[in-house]
């Protein structure tokens, strides 16, 4: 069985999907179905490269960077513009030629109904072995396309409250005591900050983000502990210090240190690195108390969304995240922040050339934009 059929074939999540976009909307769908009638135009999948600026240097535990390559998607259909997008930070495997040599080979010309989901996701899983965030880029598209066709946001079709985002954290890259502080105080709106760790300063990082400030803390630690005792007693010393849970602590290969380093541990452990689609799922249990779905990883919004459903049934915690990425990923994932414990949905914060508009935050918290599809408006015209 393929990680397609795989994913297709999950009870616990296709039954759990059903569930919450049938009852509401079906006769929504069917009246824009017919409305856009379904021998309309073919589906035009267009993307172009684009750079992100961060405003800072962005530094965690392997590397530092003040930009991020991504790939800008489109697909029309009827006259209508579905967006997406596939964030291509340097640890990853993907990069914009990858990328772009993979959207060349997929050819949606094929189908003319965006409602066809299924059919057009295994048809894409199959154009190549891996490509995530390329994946990740026309399922977001798509997604966006439907949410217009149906005149409708995402997490409306998907039968969520928006009042029932949570707060997102503000990340504080790696850097020297002062930064750091300065870091801190530029985030004063947010309720909640995620301090990069693993590089051998962690308590003074710390220290310097307390002398500021008491707000909540999230740790990401991207893989930086070697030492499973040393970790255990450094945890120890950051639950005093107000930290609500730790990332990827470890590498991911150490899977039995981290499993004892779990059991051991007073704060939450939550798998990033570890953790890319829903056939990683499974395997995490007893290994990890939470999980950090991100699109660019799991492939988009309708495999994100299947991986929550199966994370709540394994009773583990969940975080939704992102890469530094444009309002267009970010909003795409925010779609389904109301059904996750925590959100660190900041990437488009951290970057000065955003071409779209999209969610916002308001005293630290999401605010969804009330807009059909992900809700996002381009600033500039690049398509």
């Amino acid at each position: 069985m393929n990680k397609r059929e795989f994913i297709k074939y999950s009870g616990l999540a296709v039954g759990a999907l059903a569930a919450g976009t049938t009852s509401l909307y079906a006769s929504s769908t069917a009246q824009k179905v017919k409305k856009h009638g379904r021998k309309g135009s073919p589906l035009k999948l267009s993307f172009i490269p684009y750079d992100l600026k961060l405003r800072h240097v962005f530094t965690i535990a392997s590397n530092s960077r003040t930009t991020t390559p991504v790939i800008l998607t489109m697909i029309e259909c009827d006259g209508i513009r579905g967006y997406g997008e596939a964030s291509l930070p340097p640890y990853l495997v993907e990069n914009q030629k990858s990328v772009s040599d993979f959207l060349s080979k997929v050819d949606l010309s094929q189908f003319n109904d965006p409602f066809q989901t299924e059919d057009i996701l295994d048809y894409v899983e199959k154009v190549a072995p891996g490509n995530h965030a390329a994946k990740a880029s026309v399922d977001i598209a798509l997604n966006d396309l439907r949410g217009k066709m149906m005149g409708q946001p995402l997490y409306r079709i998907f039968g969520l409250n928006p009042e029932k985002t949570p707060n997102t954290s503000f990340t504080i890259g790696i850097d020297t005591p002062e930064v750091v502080k300065q870091k801190t105080q530029e985030a004063d709106i947010y309720k909640v900050l995620k301090v990069k760790l693993g590089k051998g300063t962690d308590r003074e990082m710390i220290e310097a983000v307390r002398s500021v400030t008491d707000k909540p803390l999230f740790v990401d630690v991207n893989q930086g502990w070697t030492d499973r005792d040393k970790a255990l007693e450094m945890i120890y010393w950051l639950k005093e210090k107000g930290i609500l849970f730790i990332e990827q602590p470890m590498p991911k290969e150490r899977k039995d240190d981290i499993a004892w380093l779990t059991q051991k541990s007073p704060l939450p452990v939550v798998a990033d690195e570890a953790l890319q689609g829903i056939e990683d799922l499974l395997p995490l249990k007893g290994v990890y108390s939470g999980i950090n779905i991100k699109l660019m990883k799991c492939g988009g919004i309708s495999n994100a969304l299947k991986m929550i459903r199966i994370a709540r049934a394994m009773d583990m915690k969940i975080l939704v995240g992102c890469m530094t990425e444009t309002s267009c990923a970010v909003s795409a994932a925010a779609q389904l922040s109301p059904l996750v414990d925590w959100a660190d949905l900041d990437g488009n914060l951290l970057i000065g050339n955003d071409v779209y508009d999209g969610l916002k935050v308001v005293d630290g918290k999401i605010v969804l934009p009330d807009r059909p599809g992900i809700g996002i408006v381009e600033k500039a015209k690049l398509f």
